[in-house]
């Protein structure tokens, strides 16, 4: 059984960088498309970035299009969400969600189409 694990959220000002991280755990996670989620308080959960498991192809909603870069490093398990240039309205809590049922140039963007998630960390950015 894949297990995922979020950390590095905390909380910046404006115009600060962080960096998340997803670890996995039980399965090796090249076999996995992985994506990032956030939610924000009274919101619905969105997807901010993909990547393929070969990390070939990423994906990125256009709200951090410019801004956040994802990467993975299938050798120590790890898929990284690097967010630059942030802003308050990137305040949420932030999941990463793993799936094996993709083809290589494929990472889904919808929260129903990954089976495994991490319990999420929260990135607050505010001055």
């Amino acid at each position: 059984q894949l297990q995922l694990v979020e950390s590095g959220g905390g909380l910046v000002q404006p115009g600060g960088s962080l960096r998340v991280s997803c670890a996995a755990s039980g399965r090796a996670l090249d076999n996995y498309a992985v994506g990032w989620f956030r939610q924000a308080p009274g919101k619905e959960r969105e997807g901010v970035s993909c990547i393929t498991s070969s990390g070939g192809t990423t994906n990125y909603a256009d709200s951090v299009k410019g801004r956040f870069t994802i990467s993975r490093d299938n050798a120590n398990n790890t898929v990284y969400l690097q967010m630059n240039s942030l802003k308050p309205e990137d305040t949420a809590v932030y999941y990463c969600a793993a799936d094996p049922r993709y083809l290589n140039n494929f990472c889904p963007k919808s929260s129903w189409q990954y089976d495994y998630w991490g319990q999420g960390t929260q990135v607050t950015v505010s001055s």
